[in-house]
């Protein structure tokens, strides 16, 4: 495959050379490859804990995720993401017909076969990006959760398929955790989504403690305020606990993944609580070092449960 035509989604879809070419499978799954380890996240992609046989399904779906954000995100116009995005649905339903073109579905489509992959999880991905486009405020943890279903929790429902496990249990404690991870992220960020016109705290819950929207885009920690992220960091704490079980009932390099991710997000919370609920001054991080520590935290706690 021509180097050249390694492009990321923004500039591919304006590559008519991209567009058009014929993909073959070898040539596909190089491209998915490409796009996954060259991103910033790539630690989180393919964990150097899993199996090496897992590596190229994961780099497939992982493609497909970025294409779906990047539609969504990167192209700078909201029409034309909604376009683009109601496109890569089309593929989506090409490739369950047996009719991949687009190189990521031309890699992915095996990799949905062997694992027993259901449409579902990848039409909910776009579902999300979509209304990223159309819905900029959530009045209640109902609607933001119904948001939270369709953005994070086919990731975790995906991972699971990829590692052999379909059942309705795991799924569920999956979700928890997965719609924790969500709101952390968005507590963390919440000046980053306010430049995009996007509130995800629940507007009910601001209202509660006295807060307006309009205080919020000024940038303004009031009491109030911070009491309304204490109510909302301590709901995402709950959730990390409610899936937390997860880590006992998968494979031990899964279950580190898991137990770090859990860790990390609450981590995260924990951050926040420790400035003093204020995210509009400061954006809470975990430093490299914390990092680490987390890791081999993690380790001594999974390898501990499964000797016991």
């Amino acid at each position: 495959m021509d180097a050249a035509l390694f492009l990321p989604p923004a500039e591919f879809v304006r590559s008519v050379e991209a567009r058009e070419r014929p993909y073959s499978p070898e040539a596909a799954r190089a491209y998915t490859r490409w796009l996954a380890t060259r991103h910033y996240e790539n630690f989180h992609v393919v964990s150097f804990l899993l199996p090496k046989r897992l590596h190229q399904d994961f780099y497939n779906v992982y493609a497909y995720c970025r294409w779906a954000d990047d539609l969504g995100d990167e192209m700078g116009d909201r029409a034309e993401s909604l376009r683009l995005l109601e496109w890569w649905r089309g593929e989506l339903d090409a490739m369950y017909q047996g009719r991949a073109t687009h190189p990521v579905f031309v890699a992915l489509l095996p990799t949905v076969e062997r694992c027993g992959i259901p449409r579902e999880p990848f039409s909910d991905l776009i579902q999300a990006f979509v209304q990223d486009q159309t819905v900029t405020r959530y009045r209640d943890f109902k609607e933001l959760f119904g948001y939270c279903r369709y953005s994070a929790n086919p990731v975790g429902r995906l991972v699971l398929y990829l590692c052999g496990y379909s059942d309705v249990e795991r799924q569920r404690l999956s979700d928890a955790t997965c719609t924790a991870l969500q709101l952390a992220n968005f507590w963390q960020d919440v000046t980053v989504d306010l430049l995009k016109d996007r509130v995800y705290i629940p507007l009910d819950v601001l209202s509660r403690h006295g807060y307006t929207v309009e205080e919020l885009f000024a940038r303004s920690c009031t009491p109030a305020f911070r009491e309304a992220m204490r109510e909302i960091v301590e709901r995402a704490r709950g959730l990390f606990l409610e899936g937390l079980p997860l880590v006992g009932r998968v494979d031990r390099r899964l279950a580190l993944d898991i137990d770090l991710f859990n860790r990390g997000g609450m981590r995260v919370l924990d951050k926040i609580e420790q400035q003093g609920y204020d995210v509009l001054g400061v954006r809470p991080a975990i430093s490299k070092a914390e990092r680490v520590g987390l890791l081999l935290q993690s380790l001594a706690r999974v390898a501990f449960s499964r000797a016991a």
